[in-house]
């Protein structure tokens, strides 16, 4: 690769401040504690049903702080990703403790 600069993963600007980015980035923690995405440490899907609920809290908690101050579309991605989250959540303790 001569007189080509290589970009690595590290130099490459991580996006922040998008309200949407922070939702799906809060969800994707409550997925892989719901054992739906693969753990990318542990290369496994183990689920933690407390630490899933935690994060399901923590979405809600920002729905009911938020209200009036985010855009309709904000809005409703938010609410949709909590709606998602805790159907996954319902199903998944069931098959738990079926």
């Amino acid at each position: 690769m001569t007189g080509e600069s290589v970009r690595r993963a590290e130099d490459v600007p991580l996006p922040g401040g998008d309200f949407r980015l922070f939702v799906q980035k809060l969800a994707y923690q409550a997925l892989i504690a719901l054992g739906v995405v693969e753990n990318p440490l542990t290369k496994s899907r183990q689920p933690h049903l407390g630490h899933a609920q935690a994060v399901i809290d923590d979405l809600m908690m920002l729905r009911e702080r938020t209200r009036g101050n985010l855009s309709g579309e904000e809005e409703q991605h938010l609410q949709q990703v909590v709606n998602d989250l805790q159907r996954h959540f319902v199903m998944i303790k069931q098959k738990a403790t079926g």
